[in-house]
């Protein structure tokens, strides 16, 4: 029998875990190696399981997956990354695969789509959903053009962590902690976000983070 393939979950979510992998070992040829639910542990367990394909969800207790994800680029060079988050493709598919994934999958389209895009990263190929591919299609052949309007593709990666936090009620102090960064730095973004996102005040920036997370929507 041929060696399985070797895949690695890191979430933050212990019935996301289950789930995942109660659904990728019904395929005989793939084996989950190990699980972690914090960056560090991710980090470690890529090293000492030495999986061959990492599923990484952008929503960690600890970190912004995001991050984790340019740390598996630089540490882990060639090993494929899945991206998972609870957002819609829009806000996050492109930041992903700028940090080094190579494929997206919402969770609420797993059971249809997470096995598909398992195999075509293993193939060597980039998973994002049809729809995806052709919006970034069209952003490629014409430019790169920034998209113009209020929108979260305004916001650097940094920005948008910061929004994500402060929908999450944290204050500046808090999320200045959790970053390891100032409270003049935090909020130096919070102001780069009213002005990116065309709000008047502090209440309508956490109005519209709240929003945002509870619904996908600005307003």
């Amino acid at each position: 029998m041929p060696p399985k393939t070797r895949i690695l979950i890191v979430d933050d979510h212990a019935l996301v875990r289950r789930g995942l992998a109660s659904l990728i070992e019904t395929h005989a040829d793939l084996v989950i190696c190990g699980e972690a639910d914090t960056r560090q542990a991710g980090l470690d367990a890529i090293d000492a399981m030495k999986p061959d394909l990492v599923i990484a969800d952008l929503s960690l207790r600890d970190s912004d997956g995001l991050e984790m994800i340019k740390d598996i680029k630089q540490r882990f060079p060639g090993l494929p990354v899945l991206a998972l988050s609870m957002h819609e493709e829009a806000t996050y598919t492109e930041r992903a695969l700028r940090a080094g994934a190579r494929g997206y999958v919402t969770k609420q389209d797993l059971d249809g789509t997470v096995l598909i895009a398992i195999r075509r990263l293993l193939a060597g190929e980039v998973h994002t959903s049809e729809a995806m591919s052709r919006k970034l299609t069209q952003k490629f052949v014409g430019g790169g053009k920034q998209s113009k309007g209020v929108s979260l593709e305004r916001l650097s990666d940094r920005e948008l962590e910061v929004f994500k936090l402060i929908g999450q009620g944290k204050t500046t102090r808090e999320i200045a902690q959790s970053l390891h960064l100032s409270v003049k730095t935090i909020e130096s973004y919070r102001e780069h976000l009213k002005v990116k996102l065309e709000l008047a005040s502090g209440a309508d920036l956490s109005r519209c983070a709240i929003m945002w997370l509870e619904t996908g929507r600005l307003g």
